[in-house]
């Protein structure tokens, strides 16, 4: 929890209003959020602190990980943080999602051909182009920086955004908030993948293929 004195010198009064400005564009009529105030105070306020906190030890880029179910808040967290790392502490903050970095369907189709028919759905590991990611944060941490794109996907289309639609990145940031359900995840035991866990893959995956190949992937990362 951050005391009066220290909400003070954060620049709090602009904090609290970009912070419920941005809730209110976030808010349905169904599911309003709750205890706005409580969860900047002792939540979102500590955890922007700690981060500063490590930026200042090394004053070099931190990549910080988010996971979370689909629909658990990982976007509008890292919004708020970013909001508060600006306005508090006066980091710049990227956002990035690995849903961004899903192979183009092309891509997805040849794999589909070549390894199992269940990578042609984007979603598990494998069907992400881990290599263009990985540049990008290499890019990110370089000391003399250059501008980057960062990608965009398009889940209308199933297929990545065109390059006009990419995110810019003019200005070297001092944090990166990488978010994504399979962040941070690691891989199962052989023994584990023997049994199917679902009908899927119970009828689609016969030769366990396509799981071993999805955790032969998170064992690369």
């Amino acid at each position: 929890i951050i005391n009066d004195m220290k909400l003070d010198s954060l620049n709090y009064q602009k904090i609290k209003k970009k912070y419920l400005k941005f809730l209110k564009s976030q808010e349905i009529m169904s599911e309003p959020f709750r205890y706005k105030l409580g969860q900047l105070k002792n939540f979102y306020l500590p955890i922007s602190k700690m981060i500063n906190e490590e930026y200042l030890k090394s004053k070099r880029l931190k990549v910080i990980g988010l996971t979370g179910g689909q629909g658990s808040g990982k976007s509008t967290i890292s919004n708020i943080l970013k909001i508060i790392l600006k306005e508090g502490f006066n980091l710049e903050t990227v956002i990035f999602s690995i849903d961004d970095f899903y192979k183009t369907f092309k891509e997805r189709k040849l794999m589909s051909r070549k390894i199992s028919p269940l990578f042609l759905t984007r979603g598990v590991p494998g069907t992400h182009d881990t290599r263009m990611l990985h540049s990008c944060i290499k890019n990110l941490k370089k000391s003399k920086f250059n501008k980057i794109m960062i990608p965009k996907f398009d889940k209308s289309i199933d297929d990545r955004s065109s390059k006009n639609k990419w995110i810019k990145v003019n200005k070297k940031p001092h944090v990166v908030i990488f978010e994504g359900w399979c962040v941070g995840v690691t891989p199962q035991k052989k023994k584990d993948l023997i049994i199917p866990i679902n009908k899927l893959e119970k009828e689609k995956d016969t030769k366990k293929t396509w799981r071993s190949r999805v955790n032969k992937e998170l064992m690369s990362k």
